[in-house]
Formats: C-alpha cells, sequence, structure tokens
C-alpha cells in the first residue's frame, strides 16, 4: 500500500532531478510501491542504468544521478502511481488510462529522443508520443529485472551513444 504522502515524496524528488531542457526522456511504468526509486538511488533501475551508461560513456566520477539530469536526461512514469502489484488485465488498463497524461508530460518536455524501459509499455508510450506531436526517435528495452539484466545492459549499450545530451560531466 502506497500512501498519498510517499507519492508526493515521489514526485518532489523527480521533479530536484529534472533538467531545465529534457533532452532524451526515459519512460518507466511507475514508481515501485516498496520504497525503492530511480531518483532516490535505492532501486534496480538505478543501479543497472549506472552500470550501462558507465560502460558505454565511461567516467562514474560524482553523483550518478546528478550526472542523468546534467546530460538533460530524465525518467518519468507512464502510470503515476504504483502499478507493480497489480497483474494482468487491471495493469494494462492503467498503462491505457495513462497515455493521456503521458502524452500531456511528452508535449510539454518536447525530448530529442524517447526510450520505453519496459517492452510491454512501448506501444502506449509510442502512442503517447504521436498524441503529443512528438516526431523524436523512439526506442524500448526490457527492464532490468527477474533475468533480463543482461539484455537490458546489451540493448542500452547500443542505444546510449544514439541519444542526445547535453555536455555534462564525465
Amino acid at each position: 500500500m502506497t500512501s498519498e504522502k510517499n507519492m508526493e515524496a515521489v514526485e518532489a524528488a523527480r521533479a530536484r532531478f529534472r533538467p531545465e531542457r529534457i533532452t532524451t526522456l526515459f519512460v518507466g511504468e511507475s514508481a515501485p510501491s516498496g520504497g525503492d526509486f530511480f531518483y532516490y538511488g535505492n532501486s534496480a533501475m538505478s543501479r543497472h542504468m549506472q552500470s550501462a551508461v558507465q560502460h558505454s560513456l565511461g567516467g562514474g566520477g560524482g553523483d550518478f544521478l546528478e550526472r542523468f539530469k546534467a546530460y538533460g536526461w530524465y525518467l518519468d512514469d507512464l502510470v503515476l502511481t504504483p502499478v507493480n502489484n497489480l497483474k494482468g488485465l487491471p495493469r494494462k488498463a492503467e498503462w491505457l488510462d495513462a497515455k493521456g497524461s503521458l502524452a500531456d508530460r511528452i508535449a510539454e518536455y518536447q525530448p530529442l529522443a524517447i526510450v520505453s524501459l519496459l517492452l510491454g509499455i512501448h506501444g502506449i508510450v509510442d502512442a503517447a508520443a504521436a498524441a503529443a506531436g512528438s516526431n523524436a526517435p523512439r526506442f524500448a528495452v526490457p527492464f532490468p529485472g527477474v533475468g533480463q539484466q543482461m539484455r537490458f545492459r546489451t540493448a542500452m549499450t547500443l542505444i546510449i551513444p544514439k541519444l542526445p545530451r547535453l555536455t555534462g560531466p564525465s
């Protein structure tokens, strides 16, 4: 069970790392209900993303989340409430219900590239981007969980050099 207060903390953390100019928008499914979150730096996604970025671009000094922000990279979620405890059709219904909200955010952000961080949401993210009038290149990678970590890293290693980024720290 996730309280409204916990979701406020998640969104405050996300806002803290929002760059002025979003060059690449990463779209996850939702913040998990268990207390881990990308922008807390304590999630599997943050660890695997950091590893993929370091493998692709080198460096690694300093705070990874600050480096991610300096690149103009931003991770937002399709659904703004946790759905990781839902299964099947109820979960997919939440995805579909969130498409309009994501389209509004994509229209606001105007990213130069969009990366779906779960293959299952890629079609909805594409539809939201199209609804927003975005012609940004779109990519999709498997979520780095339940044995998909190497597939995630391999896919990200191929994509990262193609992603627009501001000159950030190395």
